[in-house]
């Protein structure tokens, strides 16, 4: 579980860890995620959960989680790609990716293909990307996919948020025939610290009035614990799922062709070869 240290990740490595899964909390910093560690052990019950740091803004700390990872759990049943960033201002990952699209597409592309070989050894590999409902007035822009020329907050979030879409539907393609299937989901409208700096406390007060009205982090990690625990959707790949059912998502998002065209691209940025 990516991005488990607070909100949606936090409530629904909690949940499954209440369910009896061993869950390992894939956290940025390692103070942020000893907290939630601890928060989640209380809440869950239960001493199956482990902490792991992975930064999904450096691809150096992705490819080392995922050895570490492997050596310490050869057979992984659920991964949840949780972890989402939104920044007001222009920001880049270490490797130069926009951080949007870096982090929250990019990053789990390479983290999912290197975890590939330990979900094909569960009797049935599930992968589930959180995207948005944002992602329908996101376009690819294939001419600056990293907006150095023109960058928007709400431009570069519903780009990612397509991605994710997009980087499922190609998944899934790959996968037909296999035990593992993937899947993605629009967790609602959640009232969290997501959007928030951590660092100036901007958006803080706006965030604290919206959640009066947004959904908790416990209703918003329904449909991702549903996907990862229910035998409803043990055969289902490829699918868009909102509220724990399949919803509709725009012409963009169906585009196999750029589907494709987007594998080829992250291929190529991440440096990943099959």
């Amino acid at each position: 579980m990516t991005g488990a240290n607070s909100g949606v990740g936090l409530a629904t490595a909690t949940e499954l860890a209440r369910m009896g899964a061993t869950v390992v909390m894939a956290c940025r910093s390692a103070a942020r995620g000893e907290q939630a560690l601890t928060e989640a052990r209380q809440r869950s019950g239960s001493d199956k959960l482990e902490l792991m740091l992975c930064d999904l803004g450096s691809l150096e700390s992705i490819r080392n989680f995922a050895r570490e990872l492997q050596g310490q759990h050869p057979v992984l049943d659920v991964l949840v790609n949780n972890a989402g960033v939104i920044t007001v201002k222009r920001e880049t990952t270490r490797d130069g990716f926009e951080s949007q699209l870096g982090v929250n597409h990019l990053g789990h592309f390479l983290l999912t293909n290197l975890l590939l070989e330990p979900l094909r050894r569960a009797p049935q590999g599930r992968i589930i990307n959180v995207s948005s409902g944002a992602h329908k007035t996101g376009s690819i822009h294939w001419e600056d996919p990293h907006l150095t020329r023109n960058f928007g907050v709400w431009r570069a979030y519903s780009q990612s948020k397509l991605a994710n879409i997009l980087f499922t539907k190609a998944l899934a393609e790959r996968l037909r025939g296999t035990a593992v299937t993937a899947n993605c989901l629009h967790p609602g409208a959640v009232g969290s610290n997501f959007g928030v700096d951590r660092q100036t406390g901007f958006g803080r007060s706006v965030m604290a009035f919206l959640g009066l009205f947004f959904l908790t982090p416990e209703q918003g990690a329904e449909t991702s614990v549903y996907l990862a625990a229910s035998d409803e959707v043990a055969s289902v790949s490829g699918e868009y799922f909102y509220r724990k059912k399949r919803a509709p998502v725009t012409k963009k998002a169906q585009d196999r062709e750029a589907a494709e065209r987007l594998w080829s691209w992250s291929e190529k940025e991440v440096g990943w070869a099959a």
